[in-house]
């Protein structure tokens, strides 16, 4: 099999896994679904899920800082569905095996943590 093919089926499916976890967060969360399937408004759905400013997506398109911006994004997400630490790095690090099992998992989505 050619290694060109192979790069693309494991693209496709690592792209399915994200967004379909997206989608299944987002209908959690009380937004539609196919937001996930929208480039960029996914991210701002994502941030306003999370209980942040739409604005922070912009951070997540800047090299180094969008690291550093999606361990923050992952945190809050995390907390929004009572979630700990462990979900956190999983989601910032492992995002395309974390957002599915948030989005198709027990997890509850219990709405954005309070602002300290």
């Amino acid at each position: 099999m050619d290694t060109d093919l192979i790069g693309l089926v494991g693209t496709l499916g690592a792209a399915f896994l994200v967004i379909s976890g997206m989608w299944g967060v987002f209908a959690k969360a009380g937004r539609p679904g196919w937001y996930a399937l929208i480039p960029v408004f996914n991210l701002i759905t994502l941030c306003r899920v999370s209980g942040v400013s739409g604005w922070l997506a912009l951070l997540l398109m800047v090299p180094l800082l969008n690291i550093i911006t999606m361990i923050y994004l992952s945190d809050k997400l995390a907390k929004a569905f009572g979630k700990g630490i462990g979900y956190t790095l999983g989601l910032a690090f492992l995002g395309m095996a974390f957002l599915p099992l948030l989005g198709f998992g027990e997890a509850k989505y219990q709405g954005p943590p309070a602002q300290a």
